[in-house]
Order: structure tokens, then sequence, then C-alpha cells
């Protein structure tokens, strides 16, 4: 089943088109692995397993898949690009495959300029996440050829998205409003986290989550100093908090959602005063995703309140960034960051902390579409539980 529809595909070639015509290049190699697959994913809807690829895309012309023999029976089912190519460098090392068709870039290069004439200039995208064989073999193969790198401008078509891609990113937040209430009921004293996490994402694959933006985060007392700690057999203890987040994704878009929740069902007084510090933090920030809004200013008032309490040696993220085809991808509205909030963009406020003596680390996390008339909320049932005091 595909997960891209026809007329986003379609949309997002014509843009990478765009940019080509605008750098005067004859084609564009959007490098994508399972790591990283965002960049791969948006243009078709899919990634391989095991192998990594690129998508090339023409000027004018038919776009190709370049992967592995593995992943190319998959690819015809469920990629938007169909037409594919294998090649060694995107291949499981040293695995044979004595009845697929495999080329290497030097005859990937005379195919393309048999039809679609001298190539002279190409875009490179990714290429700071490509392995060094994988580099080398393009810029080889490509011989006499220019490279520009166009990651940036390609990134910044990401940043914006469709209502189409809100509405799935709504879904995602959706299931993870499933996964919340799984988990949180699963917490309690002498529970393991990986039971927790089991919970969790029970309640979103059994309602149709395609995969997940990160391994289920469960941290109990110290592990949560871990930033990301994955779920681990540790039993819970009586008196700990635990950090608890899930990013279940729809039609490969991600929703997500963070707590820190008792082990034992009820707060400390001074754990609820932890809550309360990043439920403040929080409602600063989410006040501040106003279009024309910056990172240098988004970021400020949380700080400026971590800092009061103390809490700003212990703070490793900042307080927002943005979400899509991964949980946390750019722009990040960090405190150096010139990028600015415009309708379209998909936000999550994400506060924590890490490392405290008394506290330990703690995190709570919902998302946000961005519009003219402020934040609306994917999840009002986390937006009310974030923005509320903690009695």
């Amino acid at each position: 089943m595909a997960y891209l529809i026809e007329s986003e595909a379609a949309n997002r070639l014509d843009q990478v088109r765009n940019i080509l015509n605008a750098k005067n290049l004859d084609l564009a190699l959007v490098y994508y692995d399972e790591f990283n697959i965002g960049n791969g994913w948006y243009l078709t809807g899919w990634c391989p397993q095991f192998e990594s690829g690129a998508v090339l895309i023409p000027r004018q012309g038919e776009p190709i898949l370049l992967g592995g023999p593995e992943s190319e029976p998959f690819a015809k089912q469920d990629s938007a690009i169909k037409n594919t190519r294998n090649f060694p460098v995107f291949m499981v090392p040293d695995e044979e495959y004595p009845n697929a068709t495999i080329i290497d870039f030097p005859k990937l290069f005379a195919e393309l300029n048999a039809t679609l004439g001298k190539v002279k200039r190409i875009g490179l995208v990714g290429a700071g996440r490509m392995p060094v064989d994988c580099y080398k073999g393009i810029a080889e193969g490509f011989a006499g050829v220019e490279i520009v790198d166009i990651t940036e401008e390609f990134l910044r078509l990401r940043y914006f998205k469709s209502s189409w891609e809100a509405e799935q990113i709504g879904k995602g937040f959706a299931l993870a409003d499933y996964a919340f209430k799984a988990m949180k009921d699963a917490v309690k004293v002498g529970a393991s986290e990986i039971e927790i996490a089991a919970a969790g994402e029970y309640a979103a694959r059994s309602r149709g989550a395609s995969s997940f933006g990160f391994s289920a985060i469960v941290g109990s007392g110290a592990r949560a100093n871990a930033v990301v700690p994955t779920a681990s057999s540790k039993k819970l203890v009586d008196g700990e908090l635990v950090m608890l987040g899930l990013s279940p994704k729809w039609q490969g878009y991600a929703g997500v959602f963070g707590d820190t929740v008792p082990a034992n069902g009820v707060y400390t007084a001074r754990q609820k005063d932890c809550i309360n510090y990043l439920r403040e933090a929080f409602r600063l920030t989410k006040a501040m995703l106003q279009v024309g809004k910056s990172g240098k200013e988004i970021d400020v008032p949380g700080r400026e309140y971590f800092a009061k309490h103390g809490l700003l040696p212990y703070l490793v993220c900042p307080f927002a960034h943005t979400i899509g085809l991964q949980e946390a991808e750019a722009p990040f509205f960090g405190p150096n960051s010139d990028d600015v909030l415009v309708p379209g963009m998909t936000v999550c406020v994400d506060v924590s902390f890490f490392g405290h003596p008394e506290f330990n680390g703690a995190r709570i996390e919902t998302g946000y579409l961005i519009t003219e008339n402020g934040p609306v909320p994917f999840s009002p049932e986390l937006d009310a539980l974030h923005t509320s005091e903690l009695k």
C-alpha cells in the first residue's frame, strides 16, 4: 500500500524541479537510508529495509529510484517512484543476488547522457549523511560533472506542511493520545519499563501506526537522566518519577507525546513543583508560537524562567522544534535560530531538563499547527494537561 498520494508526490517533484531550474542543474540526487529517511520518504512515501538509496530527479523526464535488489520488489509495490536501478554502494555488503540486474554509476551516467542530453551539473541532497564509498562512487561515476550541494534548499521544502500533511500529522497525534493513556495506565510499582513501552506500542500499532519516530522512551528514576532512554528491564520503584514518550507515525508522519508521572500514581509535594516548573515553561513557550516570531525570540521566556528556578544548568534541548516526517526536524527554534514561524508549520513545545540532583530528568511535550490566529493543538488533551497547574 502506497502512503504518499499522487497529487502530493507530483507537487513535490515539481518543487524540486523549480530548484533545478533556478540553479541551472540537470538533475538532483537525494540520498536516504533507514536512519535518514525523511528526504527519501518526502519524494516516495517509502523507505527500504537493510539497504540505502537515492532518488534521481531529472529537470525533465521520469524520476528514478536508486537502491538495492533486496528492496526493489518492495519499492515497486509501495514507492511513489517505481522506476528502479540497483547499485553495489546501496546494497548489503558482500550479499549476492545472482538474478538481479546491478549497474554502477558510470553506466547510469552513460544512460542519462543518452536520454537527457549531456549532464553537466547535478544537485546533491544529503551528502553529509552519505557513507564515503557512496559519495566516491557518485563523484567518480559522474566524472567531469559539477556537483552542487542543494541540501538546504531541499530541506526548506519540508518546512511548510500542506493541508494533507497536517492531516496525517494530526492522525499521528491521535495515535499518541492512545499510546499515552495506555502507557500511563501501565505505570505501577514493580512494572518493568519494557512492559510500559509495549502497552504504548500496541495501542498505536493496533490502531494503524505505520512506524515510530523513535523507540519508546521509558526512563524511571535516575534512568531519566539519559535524555532519550529506551525502555529497559528495570522495574519501577515506589517514590520515583517515570519519564514517558512515544512517537507513532501515520502514513510516515509523526505524532508525539511526552510526560513525566509518578511510579506510584501520586506526586509528592516536591514532584509537583518539578512538574509545575515544566508546565510554566511550557505555557511561556506556547505563548510565543506566533507567526513572525524567530527561534531567538521563542526561546527567551522559557530560558529566563529556568534561570530563575536554577534549572538552566540542566537544560539540554531548546524548547521548540518542528515535527513532520521525523519527530524532530529542521527548523529548530533554539536560542541562536533566525528561523521564523509561518502559517503551515507544525511545531512541538518540548520542555525538559536532565541531571538534576533531586528530580533527575523530566520532559513534557505535545505539538501545534501554526496559523495566523495562533497555535492550534494537535492534541487538545495534552495541550490542556501541559498548560494547567498541578495542584
